[in-house]
């Protein structure tokens, strides 16, 4: 989309009307939109007493028009280097950085400053300048590029309405709470009609509350104006509401990428397995651990673990296996989710373990397309 069809997108929210603000100015745009990282390299130089430090390593990754993708990784995995690079805050030692056609690894300052109005970025601490008031802090960009002040005040006050602060206008940021804040951030970040919306952490600093009131604004800021958003974050619950896409980084590579069900309903890599196993039921509890046997003794039960999804997640799924084989299954540990608006559930149960039985619940619940493990034997 070019940028005068994305500026005329951008009017069609109704608290985006009036504005006079250009989307971009002097930068050139080609076809293709959204984030573009192809064969990404980014290596620190060494220093006194250390070796280099290679923070990306082989990253290719892609974030179409008006998708959401959320980058999850552990301290050090590289997320804040992927970000710096695509807003040019930082060069990749190797490898190309587009946003909407622009090729952000050949501009010069300049130039660079010019595309960076086309980037919104939400900061984890708000970032926001103690002595200007509310509405100041979010015309701040606005000022940078030479705005009118007539053109200002025509963008800032639907920005204050669509972040719901218009009653805190004149207020300075020690007055406004963490949420407050960081909604400030978001219309700052929106202030220069941006095509992309960065954000590091952005809920990190918030109440759980809170956070969901930020994701909402996001959601609907993604709806509305069909902003591509990139998000990193170590909040589980933040992706599985947000995101459409995830990528999951370790050691500075992608080791896992795909839809945000598919990630979570069925994570293959170790480090993904871990991040979505507290949102999801899918790791088994320290309490069931500390019971489980490998081998069988008299009197046991076998122990399944059965992950099932979509409409099978609200199903009788204990009820449909008693009645099937005529035995009582107990149930000892269980979780329903909803996974980017998809029903996600886990259940794990004891049954009777015969050898012959157990296999026989276990192909049932196959064929009905849920996964199973046996994952042991408990007393």
């Amino acid at each position: 989309m070019n940028s005068s069809r994305k500026a005329a997108h951008h009017m069609n929210a109704p608290w985006l009307q009036q504005s006079g603000v250009p989307l971009q100015t002097n930068v050139p745009v080609q076809s293709s939109s959204g984030i573009f990282l192809e064969n990404i390299r980014k290596v620190y130089p060494a220093r006194k007493g250390t070796g280099e430090v290679v923070a990306l390593d082989g990253i290719n990754l892609h974030v179409l028009e008006g998708a959401i993708l959320g980058v999850i990784g552990r301290s050090g995995a590289g997320k804040s280097s992927l970000i710096r690079l695509i807003n040019g805050l930082e060069r990749p030692t190797q490898g190309s950085v587009r946003v909407n056609g622009t090729e952000i690894t050949a501009l010069d300052e300049p130039a660079l400053r010019t595309a960076r109005r086309s980037i919104g970025m939400i900061f984890q601490h708000f970032n926001l300048l103690s002595s200007r008031t509310a509405f100041e802090n979010i015309a701040l960009p606005l000022e940078i590029a030479g705005v009118s002040k007539a053109d200002i005040v025509s963008r800032v006050e639907p920005l204050l309405e669509m972040v719901g602060l218009v009653d805190k206008r004149e207020r300075y940021p020690a007055e406004l709470s963490g949420g407050q804040k960081q909604r400030v951030g978001i219309a700052r970040a929106l202030a220069t009609n941006p095509s992309v919306l960065l954000s590091d952490e952005a809920t990190s600093a918030l109440d759980p509350e809170t956070t969901d009131q930020i994701l909402a604004l996001l959601k609907r800021i993604n709806t509305e104006l069909r902003l591509t958003i990139l998000f990193i974050t170590h909040e589980m619950a933040v992706v599985k509401t947000l995101a459409d896409r995830v990528a999951v980084l370790e050691h500075g590579k992608i080791v896992e990428e795909g839809a945000t069900f598919d990630i979570f309903a069925s994570p293959r890599h170790e480090v993904t397995k871990r991040f979505v196993g507290s949102v999801t039921g899918s790791q088994v509890p320290d309490w069931l651990l500390a019971r489980l046997r490998a081998e069988q003794q008299p009197g046991d039960q076998a122990v399944l673990h059965v992950s099932f999804k979509g409409a099978d997640a609200s199903g009788p799924l204990v009820s449909q296996i008693s009645r099937s084989f005529d035995i009582d299954v107990n149930i000892l540990y269980g979780q329903v989710e909803t996974i980017a608006g998809h029903p996600f559930g886990t259940l794990i149960v004891s049954v009777p373990s015969s050898p012959d039985l157990v296999g026989k619940i276990i192909g049932q619940l196959k064929s009905a397309g849920n996964a199973v493990e046996h994952l042991g034997y408990v007393s």
